[in-house]
């Protein structure tokens, strides 16, 4: 929903010798905040060959000193079969004019579904770049470059061509070249631990987004955004160029026009919390819904796993989640046969003792939704009519499972299918190795994915604090919090905190548990009342791999998550963020071995204003969960 709108354009256009073409052209385009500043240039060099250079600075701070902006293509299959001339540039970009520069002011509110606020405002300034091959007038291309007060994203775009001809892209090349001594969170795959390392002899390539630690006290992300028709894009150091990050395609990708590339992103901040707060940027690069009409069928919730999947086992959990205020249960995989077989039908059940339309019916008793998993395979042969028949059954989301990721052809097949899903108002969840890029504002069906180095590998709590400043700013990750489970590295008070910290409208709790290990634990009640989508979310404090103070409110209730790494902490929680002049009951939640429970964890109760500072002693591997009320509310 917009509640205002401003966008100004403007146009220059210079001529040089009766052409319309400019050359060695800076443009200079600012935040609106004026904090941020993008520098484009394209310089020429001997042979009448050129190349096109940006830079982006922070307050006068240096982030991305000058790098390349190319885009290389092979197009002679299809030059060749329209019978059109053939492109023998050995870098496609070398014979770009500039023929037009407009620039764009846009500034919008909207609301999400679902999400860490309740309205997000979309402000940017933008600069649109034409240029045209000198000597094939067939090739349009526009560079886009916007700046936010969040940070700065590029992208081409490709009007549609007039002769028909197709774009096969074959390395895009970005550049980011960085001050020396900026220290990089790397971590190979979506699912990998992360090391802090140095822009120097990386193990591979790094995925996104890729969060960054400037040496002039600056934090900045590599992020990608709207990545829905094309291959996936990770980061590798360069090859020739000290201190330079370049992008990696993972294979070609092959386009029609009109089509755009994905927007790479700069994101900035003074403290690493800001990262955290202004994720909503990689939303604002996407398009705006797409869902039409009533969106009252995509509910966030909390869900949990059946473990053993028979129609007692699935009603007893069912009464558990009732219990404990949770909105769903989650089939997962093999109850409809082999998973990774093509012989499996997805249609129906396959083992014994599952009466699903009765779990269905039972669940809906009890205000329990059932989702269901289901393995790329069955997606891929049923996905046009399965979707449908799950929406006949009851069903409310699908998870789906082991996605082939990366490639063009992989990437447009998954975003098919979430919007098949949406299609017959089928909430979804996207496990192992795929990221999100903001598309759940076009598909907000897309409720959370993997992509996480989450409880199923049960990582330290040092892992668990980079997250945040990582992962999280694709968006909501479905990192499968635990409670009961001895393999769990952390204090039971740390996983309580997660559900503060980490975002996900569908948040996995109690993953590898079971109903029966349960035994009143009161301190549970947190989990019990806490949503799962919220009207403002601030990060109070934070380190990447040390610590994090996440704030979050859904109307007057607040919820507070504190985590440590693998040591022991002291640290201090202003409550400023609590309306003045207000009393507030605080319950905290905290580890105290001397409490004797099988979870260690203690409850106290305590009266606090928005003056109130509160001294937190953390455990190592340990946590703190607080639940904050108006006063007025508990009586």
């Amino acid at each position: 929903m917009r509640h205002f709108l401003l966008v100004m354009v403007s146009f220059i256009t210079l001529t040089a010798r009766g052409q319309n073409t400019i050359t060695n052209t800076p443009v200079n385009l600012q935040s609106p905040d004026q904090n941020l500043t993008l520098k484009f240039n394209q310089k020429s060099f001997i042979g009448n060959k050129r190349m096109m250079y940006y830079e982006v600075s922070y307050k006068g701070k240096e982030v991305i000193k000058e790098s390349a902006l190319n885009i290389q293509m092979d197009n002679q299959l299809s030059e060749k079969a329209m019978a059109l001339k053939i492109d023998q540039h050995k870098d496609w970009c070398e014979n770009l004019e500039i023929k037009e520069i407009k620039t764009v002011t846009h500034d919008t509110t909207w609301k999400p579904v679902n999400g860490e606020s309740s309205q997000i405002r979309d402000h940017y300034n933008e600069v649109d770049i034409t240029l045209v091959k000198d000597d094939n007038p067939i090739y349009v291309v526009q560079v886009q470059l916007r700046v936010y007060n969040e940070g700065v994203a590029i992208r081409y775009f490709f009007p549609e061509n007039v002769k028909g001809t197709y774009y096969n892209v074959t390395a895009e090349n970005t550049e980011f070249s960085l001050p020396p001594g900026t220290q990089a969170w790397f971590a190979n795959w979506a699912q990998a631990p992360y090391y802090k390392l140095p822009l120097l002899n990386w193990p591979g390539e790094s995925e996104r987004p890729l969060t960054l630690e400037l040496p002039n006290g600056l934090f900045a992300t590599l992020a990608e955004a709207q990545m829905v028709d094309y291959a996936r894009t990770k980061f590798k150091l360069s090859t020739n160029k000290p201190n330079t990050i370049i992008t990696s395609m993972f294979g070609e990708a092959q386009l029609i026009s009109p089509v755009y590339t994905p927007w790479r992103v700069i994101m900035v901040a003074e403290k690493p919390g800001d990262l955290i707060e202004h994720d909503y940027l990689i939303l604002n690069l996407n398009e705006q819904s797409r869902i039409t009409g009533n969106t009252d069928w995509i509910k966030s919730g909390k869900i949990m796993r059946v473990m053993t999947q028979t129609t007692a086992d699935a009603k007893a959990y069912i009464d558990f989640a009732a219990q404990q205020n949770l909105q769903y249960i989650l089939f997962d995989w093999k109850w409809y046969g082999p998973a990774f077989s093509f012989d499996s039908d997805a249609a129906k059940v396959a083992i014994p003792d599952f009466d699903l339309p009765g779990i269905i019916q039972y669940g809906k008793d009890k205000g329990i939704g059932v989702w269901l998993y289901v393995n790329q395979q069955a997606l891929l042969a049923q996905s046009d009519s399965l979707f449908a028949l799950y929406c006949k059954w009851g069903v409310k989301g699908v998870k789906f499972g082991f996605v082939q990721v990366g490639s063009h052809r992989w990437t447009t097949w998954v975003e098919k299918a979430i919007q098949q899903a949406a299609a017959s108002q089928m909430m979804v969840n996207i496990h192992d190795d795929w990221r999100l890029t903001g598309e759940q504002r076009t598909w907000p069906n897309l409720m959370t994915a993997e992509g996480i180095r989450g409880n199923e590998e049960m990582p330290d709590a040092t892992h668990n604090t980079i997250l945040p400043f990582t992962r999280y700013i694709a968006g909501p990750a479905d990192y499968t919090i635990c409670y009961f489970d001895k393999r769990i590295k952390t204090t039971h008070a740390h996983q309580l905190a997660l559900a503060a910290i980490y975002y996900s409208p569908i948040q996995t709790l109690f993953w590898y548990d079971n109903p029966s290990q349960y035994h009143q634990e009161p301190e549970l009640e947190f989990w019990s009342k806490i949503p799962t989508t919220w009207d403002e979310t601030r990060v109070i404090q934070g380190v990447p791999g040390q610590f994090i103070t996440t704030a979050r409110r859904k109307g007057t209730k607040w919820f507070v998550g504190t985590i440590t790494n693998n040591e022991a902490r002291k640290l201090q929680l202003s409550l400023n963020f609590l309306s003045k002049g207000k009393k507030y009951i605080a319950s905290i939640y905290f580890d105290d071995q001397r409490i004797k429970t099988a979870t260690h964890v203690k409850i106290t109760h305590q009266k606090v204003d928005a003056s109130t500072i509160l001294d937190i002693n953390l455990k190592a591997s340990g946590g703190q969960a607080i639940y904050i009320t108006d006063e007025m509310q508990n009586r």
